[in-house]
């Protein structure tokens, strides 16, 4: 019997070698590909956080990172990869293997700092899975400054050009630019001076060497709630959840000033293939609504914007064209 079936075998050989020959590809291999882009992920993923350990983008990360687990058969590793105000990371995800295994956890900063020389990609080389994360700038004074509303604080600032010290997250920064921003849509003119982050620009403000800062709510929030400072305005469209009380700009003051504000959200290389895009879409929007990372962006003050990836890379998109413009304006481009 044996013997039979090998004879049989050995005969039907030419005819399974001349298909192949036709068809190009062995017959055994053929949904090989898809098979395995529908067993993805087979191994742990990484998120890459180009901010350091501990900060806003980092905590928001690794509460995203928590919730999309429930989602997804592997773990998510969160990393930090810091330096050159967030290019260092964002250089690292573009350039990562596009199979869906790195994932990048993009700022606004991806769309300032090309414009400033300091980084030589862009929202191009990446593909959008999902934005999180939306926050307006915010005018932030201490609570025995002489301002009440922001009027009255714009009032001041335009009879005294200069005068008022607005202190920022470092030249060229997101805040840098609210501020500047803030500036060309209402004539008047600020000092700016320039931190290393919003943190030192809020303790700044706190201890009296600046006037003001451009900052988010989330970033003031506390210092809010105890009663040292006080925020004017927020440059939104709708007043945020973080500080309620607080008027828009366009309420305070009847000036509508656009600016984008500064976002997060997430992104793989370009070349990723979309069924592998779609996997982590799914994860992390679910992740998104979960209500423990709710929970969490309520309690940071950070506001909650999922889009989908068309919609954040709609959002990038933006923010780029409106800093292409703004920078080059405020002699601050080194291309």
């Amino acid at each position: 019997m044996t013997r039979r079936w090998s004879r049989r075998f050995a005969g039907a050989l030419p005819l399974l070698l001349l298909l192949t020959a036709c068809t190009g590809e062995w017959l055994p291999a053929k949904g090989t590909e898809s098979r395995e882009t529908e067993a993805f992920p087979r191994k742990s993923i990484t998120l890459i956080v180009p901010y350091a350990a501990g900060g806003g983008t980092d905590l928001t990360a690794r509460a995203l990172a928590k919730a999309a687990e429930k989602h997804l058969p592997q773990p998510i590793a969160v990393v930090n990869r810091t330096g050159g105000g967030g290019s260092i990371g964002l250089m690292e995800g573009a350039g990562t293997k596009a199979d869906g295994y790195t994932v990048t956890y993009l700022v606004a900063e991806l769309t300032t700092l090309p414009h400033l020389g300091l980084l030589p990609v862009t929202y191009e080389d990446f593909k959008p899975i999902a934005q999180t994360n939306l926050d307006p700038s915010a005018i932030t004074v201490r609570a025995e400054a002489p301002w009440t509303t922001a009027a009255e604080f714009l009032d001041f600032a335009k009879a005294h050009p200069g005068k008022v010290k607005m202190g920022n997250a470092g030249t060229g920064s997101i805040w840098h630019l609210a501020a500047a921003t803030l500036e060309k849509g209402t004539g008047v003119k600020f000092s700016h001076i320039p931190f290393e982050g919003a943190g030192p620009a809020v303790s700044a403000l706190t201890s009296g060497f600046v006037d003001a800062v451009p900052v988010s709510p989330a970033e003031v929030k506390t210092q809010v709630e105890q009663g040292t400072l006080r925020t004017l305005a927020v440059n939104a469209e709708q007043r945020s959840e973080a500080l309620p009380g607080v008027p828009t700009l366009k309420e305070a003051t009847g000036l509508s000033v656009q600016f984008t504000g500064t976002w997060r959200g997430l992104a793989v290389p370009k070349d990723t293939p979309d069924e592998v895009t779609a996997v982590l879409a799914e994860a992390f929007t679910k992740a998104a609504g979960e209500e423990g990372f709710r929970a969490f962006m309520k309690e940071n003050g950070l506001g909650l914007m999922i889009r989908d990836g068309e919609g954040f890379r709609g959002q990038m998109k933006a923010s780029h064209d409106a800093f292409a413009r703004l920078i080059p304006e405020l002699g601050l481009s080194r291309k």
